[in-house]
């Protein structure tokens, strides 16, 4: 058990059939009862930041927590960048530590997405650390980025793109929304079967927050290796610091608010592994 990159435990996720929870941390105080849940189930996890969060709490600061905790608790862990668009951002994780980063290219003409994309992964894979593309887009909102309509990824690009980028896993735009808790969208089944045929790279469902928890078993089952739960873990943790802070004294140590946060964190991320674990 140790510090890894995406590719890893992915291939891990492909060799025994199940899918790997990724799950946004939105400040420091988070990623201790992430990596704890994940070691309580006995699962790798991929813990990933925002370029926003990470610059706010310190790249090289979540690398020195995620390595020493991947080595104490005894688990596989990745730290991932999400939804980089600056390459700039992208080289400076790597240059901290991130074991994994992913280039979004998906506003990009299909070109240019090729073109980056390809820059990224040579210079990635050369310092060791893995690679997410993305081809289609994710509709909603998310770190200050509005797609208002999310585009289907067409099977015919993606396999071009895969043929150009040698990256190792790939976000599809399948139906979900970024930023959606309060419904459940309608996944474009058919359109993941498809792509499960005629792909052969680890797909990632982004907005996982808004797919329903029945669905988690036949995306397992249609090559979907990578799952993306962020939303729902910033939403628990406000809630129930909102309910701490609202009621407690003003000299009361902050850890006895902060810990029901971060206990609300760790159900939620137990809960998605056992049911990602496919068994």
């Amino acid at each position: 058990m140790a510090y890894k990159t995406l590719k890893e435990v992915l291939k891990d996720a492909e060799d025994n059939n199940f899918t790997v929870g990724a799950f946004n941390a939105h400040n420091l105080e988070m990623v201790p009862a992430m990596i704890e849940a994940a070691h309580e189930e006995g699962a790798p996890v991929v813990i990933q930041t925002s370029v926003a969060t990470a610059r706010y709490v310190g790249m090289s600061n979540f690398v020195a927590v995620c390595k020493s905790m991947a080595t104490n608790e005894a688990v596989d862990v990745v730290l991932h960048l999400d939804h980089a668009r600056d390459i700039k951002d992208i080289e400076d994780a790597i240059a901290a530590g991130y074991s994994s980063v992913m280039f979004d290219g998906s506003l990009l003409s299909f070109k240019e997405n090729i073109e980056k994309t390809k820059r990224v992964v040579d210079f990635a894979h050369a310092r060791g650390v893995s690679v997410e593309g993305e081809i289609g887009t994710i509709g909603g909102t998310e770190e200050g980025f509005t797609v208002k309509e999310g585009n289907y990824t067409r099977p015919e690009d993606a396999v071009k793109f895969l043929q150009e980028c040698d990256v190792d896993a790939l976000a599809v735009g399948v139906g979900t929304h970024h930023g959606q808790f309060q419904s459940k969208t309608k996944l474009n089944f058919p359109l993941i079967e498809e792509l499960h045929k005629k792909l052969n790279r680890p797909m990632v469902i982004h907005g996982g927050t808004g797919v329903k928890e029945e669905d988690y078993h036949r995306l397992t089952e249609n090559g979907i290796r990578k799952f993306n739960v962020g939303t729902e873990i910033l939403v628990a943790w406000t809630k129930k610091a909102k309910e701490m802070f609202g009621e407690t004294e003003v000299n009361n140590s902050l850890r006895n608010n902060i810990i029901p946060c971060n206990d609300e964190v760790n159900k939620i991320i137990k809960h998605k592994i056992e049911l990602f674990m496919n068994k």
